[in-house]
């Protein structure tokens, strides 16, 4: 297939999806259905929405001043306005075109910082494995948290417990037989997903090299710590939501990340994962879907406009 047109594709089939899944939400739901979502979102309080927002901007500047700390080790470092909006600016980048954000960030740093293209976009790519593990350290949290229900799930839907602790002990026996694979395939495709795990596993390894550990800690927790709470803050936006305790707020969360890299910037993807979601702790789905876009709608909004005075205010800034 022409390369130009797989780009092309690369670029339309998310954003395509993204319509598609918002007229599919319209269309399923009822007339009572899409005007309980209206009026949840339009009686929103909007003091959690602003705190939310708040957190959200806190997030992104604490990832701008961790950035320096992988900078730090390869000789360079950056300023915290030009490194906050090169984030600020990738992430306007990553809604219209999905994964460019980090390529043109690491190309504005590189501009404004005079710091090699290649190696700021290695930090990137180390900043994104612990991402990946720390989002993967809460899907362990949130399986601890709800690890009751999920049982008595599994229980209801699978005749006895016998049966589900073999299904368990089998998908272990599966995943020790695949990690043997892994290490002695000669398939292309095996070889890419293992190269894949390396990768993480040198990204984790670059933390070493690291020379205030501490701090850059310190600031990976508290970036994913206000990402969960602008879930958190959210829920009060909504009254059948504003009960729900820590456990399905981090499910929530789990949906949210994976539908963000579904279409651009989570589009459509984002409010159905959350209500599909919040179905399986008996909140309905118009206050679920509100949910979904209140957080959507208000942190997208943000994005945009800081995006866009970061693209107006660079060039100034660094005259």
């Amino acid at each position: 297939m022409n390369p130009r047109l797989v780009k092309i594709l690369k670029i339309i089939l998310p954003l395509a999806l993204g319509v598609f899944l918002i007229w599919y939400s319209i269309a399923s739901a009822t007339p009572e259905e899409r005007q309980k979502t209206l009026e949840y979102i339009s009686q929103a309080d909007p003091k959690w929405i602003i705190l939310s927002l708040i957190m959200g901007i806190l997030s992104h500047l604490s990832r701008a001043y961790r950035w320096n700390f992988l900078l730090q080790p390869i000789g360079y470092s950056a300023k915290l306005s030009n490194s906050f909006m090169a984030v600020m600016v990738g992430y306007l980048a990553n809604l219209g075109i999905p994964r460019s954000g980090e390529i043109l960030r690491g190309g504005t740093i590189s501009t404004y910082e005079n710091i090699p293209f290649k190696k700021a976009f290695g930090t990137i790519i180390s900043e994104r494995v612990i991402d990946l593990v720390m989002l993967l350290l809460i899907i362990g949290i949130t399986l601890l948290f709800q690890s009751k229900d999920l049982f008595f799930y599994l229980e209801e839907k699978i005749a006895g417990k016998f049966i589900i602790l073999v299904a368990f002990i089998v998908l272990i026996l599966l995943g020790i037989i695949f990690l043997k694979i892994l290490k002695t395939t000669q398939n292309s495709f095996l070889i890419k997903i293992r190269d894949f795990g390396y990768g993480i596993l040198e990204g984790i390894k670059s933390i070493s090299k690291i020379k205030q550990k501490g701090a850059f800690v310190f600031h990976t927790l508290l970036i994913w710590t206000l990402y969960v709470g602008m879930f958190y803050v959210v829920k009060f936006t909504v009254p059948e939501t504003a009960s729900l305790t820590i456990g399905p707020i981090l499910a929530t969360f789990i949906a949210g990340s994976i539908a963000m890299s579904t279409t651009n910037g989570g589009i459509g993807a984002f409010p159905i994962a959350i209500a599909a979601i919040l179905l399986l702790f008996d909140v309905e789905k118009p206050a679920g879907e509100a949910f979904g876009w209140i957080l959507w709608g208000s942190q997208t909004a943000i994005n945009i406009i800081v995006g866009a005075l970061s693209f107006l205010f660079l060039p100034i800034v660094n005259r």
